[in-house]
């Protein structure tokens, strides 16, 4: 039907089916478009993940004697690599500096014009390449071991120029790559990273790495910020610290405990001064001697004498370094008189959750 001037004021049914068709085949196309976007996502983290994976099966000694040439070192870790291996090399770099291993990245090719004079005869040299056949960085090796530094590899290609030359050889082979031209370093430079992540580890663990230590090298950090602070600023007061007489009885004591909830409470002389502690354990322990009615024991026999204290002038993270030597998570805050004015917890210096005592 038409009208007058022989436009058409309705749509056959034919019309109106195509049109749906057309729709949905545009909304089915953008969905196979998505679907396909994140097929190819899920497939690159696979590979990845896979290349990370295979990283276990490639440790053997290889590892423990680099990790223990490091720890002998005298120098700097130095590490070299061009192009993507260098950037994860500077990231290695960054990692290690801030969890107490020095190092140092070394651009192989400034290394050439001049840069070769950082290196020392104490240092080691981590060369970081997958093929191991880079020319900019194997040029350097000869120079680099006249130097007398041993020298370690990072490579996919244990039978390369750069593993002949080197004293170790890490692993860091994957099987592919994640780019499907299979020529962008993708998975290969993951799986770097992470070798790097858990040599960073190891010797966090070796050298005994504290927190107190990682705020000295990251003193911007909200952890660096408060263990930065004095003891009384962030100390609990008044009603919040347990304390009972030198005599006081053992109810005085458990009520004393049980009202503040921290584990302890402190004994005073009568000029106020600190000269003890009960805590959790000792009740435990007095309770399984079973010689004498807990009741009716006397504080002096159950307290700890001259327990270990904290001065609330001091900085906290030397508070910090006292809780993880003794192993212990509430101190007792005094002034110049042994008299008290507040308690440290473990938990508002790291925050809840934060902290774990090595049960080694």
């Amino acid at each position: 039907m038409t009208t007058a001037k022989g436009f058409k004021n309705t749509i056959s049914t034919n019309e109106v089916i195509f049109l749906i068709k057309k729709d949905i085949n545009k909304m089915t196309n953008k969905q196979k478009k998505i679907n396909n976007e994140l097929d190819q996502a899920k497939e690159v983290l696979k590979i990845e993940a896979q290349g990370i994976l295979k990283l276990i099966d490639n440790l053997d000694n290889n590892f423990s004697k680099m990790i223990d040439i490091i720890l002998k070192c005298k120098g700097r870790l130095i590490i070299g690599g061009i192009g993507k291996s260098g950037i994860v090399g500077q990231k290695i770099v960054a990692t290690l500096n801030s969890t107490g291993t020095h190092s140092l990245f070394l651009h192989p090719v400034e290394a050439m014009h001049g840069d070769l004079g950082v290196v020392d005869k104490n240092d080691i040299f981590l060369a970081i390449s997958n093929s191991g056949e880079t020319d900019e960085l194997n040029i350097l090796l000869p120079s680099i071991k006249k130097m007398g530094c041993k020298i370690i590899a990072f490579t996919g290609s244990p039978e390369s120029t750069l593993a002949a030359n080197s004293n170790v050889v890490i692993n860091v082979g994957v099987e592919k790559e994640a780019c499907p031209l299979g020529l962008a370093p993708t998975a290969s430079t993951t799986a770097t990273l992470a070798m790097g992540d858990a040599m960073a580890v190891v010797l966090i663990n070796k050298r005994h790495f504290k927190s107190s230590d990682f705020k000295k090298l990251h003193p911007g950090g909200s952890l660096g910020q408060r263990l930065s602070m004095k003891a009384s600023d962030l100390m609990l007061c008044g009603d919040q610290v347990p304390t009972i007489s030198i005599n006081d009885d053992m109810s005085a004591a458990i009520n004393e405990i049980n009202r503040v909830s921290l584990g302890v409470t402190f004994v005073l002389d009568k000029k106020e001064k600190l000269v003890g502690i009960i805590t959790d354990g000792d009740i435990r322990r007095a309770l399984a001697d079973k010689k004498s009615n807990i009741y009716d024991l006397n504080i002096k026999t159950v307290m700890t004498e001259n327990p270990l204290h904290f001065l609330s002038e001091s900085p906290l993270y030397d508070a910090l370094n006292l809780m993880e030597k003794h192993e212990i998570t509430v101190l007792p805050v005094i002034d110049s008189h042994k008299k008290i004015k507040g308690v440290l917890h473990l938990h508002d210096i790291l925050g809840k959750g934060a902290f774990k005592f090595d049960s080694a």
